[in-house]
């Protein structure tokens, strides 16, 4: 059994510093997505993000709310409350909110002190996603939303998924930034066992961080080679880009072709995965997912086959960082961790969280 040296080990721990991890204090001046647009409505719905509980609604005449999910009373839930127009009443003494926060009625006395209230968080709707901003409200520019210009697009057509992931939203990013496990983790679905060795090239910059790979020539997975007509064909083309767009999203676009093909008359075919990271806490994830492609748009058997396939696939990731999250809770002081080349874009992903979190904090 050959154990690393001391100097390489205390090597690798002082790299692994300088990264976030799943103690690294959560980033909170950023845009999340707290739900997909269909999930709000005049019913209440409560999620904890970054460890804040929130209650969700929308207005009679449609606007989504985000308030703090407490009472300033004696903390009930007002997600366990009940809505008046666009009001809450708390269940529990029926303390009365107005849809920004503000505390307006006690029905125990006549007069409702002033400058008494919860928060109120910015919510934005784009496309199917409503985007949450939980840090300084002043802070909330629309404008840094990320651009997924084709999740309104009639060109392209998407299919939507949310999983509750049991691990870390860093390890996550780690995850989607290297597709290197395609090959084993993903073996009986989307992976081919040629991903894992096939040249790949990067681009790092301060906050934006891509791993582009192409695995020429190739055999597709079903999900790709049925849907695509390129099954079977060993000759077909799969060039994939892991991009980190901001703490809570990273994207997947992959392109696939016939190499054998002349380019100028061959059909390409796109697909972009939007991975929709929102930290529940250190430790859970509130994981949406859209899937989106530019072709085969009004087939529906095609869209079933895909969606099935690949959502199969991101259980398999979460099943396997969720494993992967229980050995982080058991490491002792002789835990280390070692990075391969591949790793560089992760590993500059980490690096920037955990300088976020640290400005942040500062």
């Amino acid at each position: 059994m050959t154990i690393p040296t001391l100097n390489i080990i205390e090597a690798s721990r002082k790299a692994s510093s300088k990264m976030a991890n799943k103690d690294t204090p959560l980033i909170y001046n950023e845009w999340y997505v707290a739900a997909f647009k269909d999930e709000i409505g005049r019913s209440l719905l409560a999620r904890t993000f970054l460890n804040k509980r929130v209650v969700m609604y929308r207005t009679l005449a449609g606007k989504p709310i985000a308030l703090e999910d407490r009472c300033a009373h004696r903390s009930f839930p007002l997600s366990k409350s009940h809505l008046e127009g666009d009001e809450i009443i708390c269940g529990y003494h029926g303390f009365k909110y107005n849809d920004s926060g503000d505390l307006i009625d006690i029905p125990s006395q006549k007069q409702c002190p002033k400058g008494i209230g919860i928060h109120n968080y910015k919510l934005v709707e784009k496309g199917p996603l409503v985007w949450i901003w939980l840090g300084d409200q002043a802070l909330a520019d629309e404008a840094k939303i990320p651009d997924l210009y084709w999740l309104d697009n009639e060109k392209w057509a998407a299919t939507s998924g949310y999983f509750f992931h049991p691990g870390n939203y860093v390890s996550m990013h780690e995850n989607l930034m290297d597709l290197t496990h395609l090959t084993f983790l993903h073996a009986d679905t989307i992976g081919t066992p040629d991903y894992a060795s096939a040249p790949y090239k990067m681009e790092l910059k301060e906050g934006h961080y891509k791993l582009i790979r192409e695995v020429v020539p190739t055999t597709l997975s079903p999900v790709w080679g049925e849907t695509t007509g390129l099954a079977g064909k060993n000759t077909a083309a799969r060039i994939a880009t892991s991009e980190f767009l901001s703490p809570g999203l990273h994207q997947v676009s992959v392109s696939f072709y016939d190499s054998a093909l002349d380019e100028a008359t061959r059909e390409t075919f796109k697909i972009h995965t939007a991975h929709i990271l929102t930290p529940e806490t250190n430790n859970t994830m509130h994981y949406f997912i859209v899937h989106g492609r530019d072709f085969a748009l009004d087939d529906d058997h095609i869209e079933q086959f895909m969606h099935e396939q690949l959502f199969a696939a991101f259980q398999e990731d979460v099943v396997g960082l969720g494993a992967l999250e229980e050995v982080l809770d058991d490491q002792d002081e002789q835990h280390f961790e070692i990075s391969a080349a591949s790793d560089a874009p992760a590993v500059a992903t980490r690096i920037y969280l955990k300088k976020r979190a640290d400005l942040e904090n500062a």
